[in-house]
């Protein structure tokens, strides 16, 4: 007796769009989108909104939450830099989660932006929550990881990238 798979399972309807299992496959995607858009928007609101968190010292300042975290980093240069500048730091890091969640949820520039996200993430992790214990206990390197196949695929789809490209094939077809 011999085995072999079945291929026929899934097949395409005949005007190409195929089934549910398609569809699935080319918006799966989308909820991880909108999830890190409106959670670094959000981030990003809050830190800007935030009267105590724009400060060199005080409770609940960006320069207070560096110092903490300082000695336990993995990259205390880093810290040691965000604090020649603390306030500055933190604004860097507001404007910056703002516009990667806003380019991550128009799907603008999406790779760039999770890129971006990527990147802060990425550096969040390093210095502020790298003391976690356990690791997961630390979200940033969730974050970090939720980016990576936002950074590899971008937005192909119920995007502004999805539609200049559409536009840019209209008018190459065109010619």
């Amino acid at each position: 007796m011999t085995h072999s798979m079945r291929t026929d399972t899934h097949t395409l309807h005949p005007d190409g769009r195929g089934d549910w299992r398609d569809a699935g496959v080319r918006y799966a995607l989308l909820p991880l989108r909108i999830f890190l858009g409106v959670t670094f928007i959000y981030a990003g609101l809050d830190k800007l909104t935030d009267s105590a968190f724009m400060k060199e010292a005080g409770s609940g300042s960006i320069g207070d939450m560096m110092r903490a975290v300082r000695d336990s980093s993995a990259i205390p240069a880093l810290v040691d830099l965000s604090l020649k500048n603390p306030v500055g730091f933190g604004y860097a890091i507001a404007f910056g989660e703002l516009a990667v969640g806003i380019g991550t949820l128009l799907g603008l520039l999406a790779r760039l932006a999770a890129l971006g996200g990527a990147l802060i993430s990425l550096s969040l992790w390093l210095t502020v929550s790298w003391a976690s214990d356990p690791y997961y206990y630390g979200n940033d390197l969730a974050y970090l990881m939720a980016w990576i196949p936002l950074v590899l695929a971008g937005a192909p789809l119920l995007s502004v990238d999805a539609a200049l490209r559409a536009r840019r094939r209209q008018r190459r077809d065109d010619w």
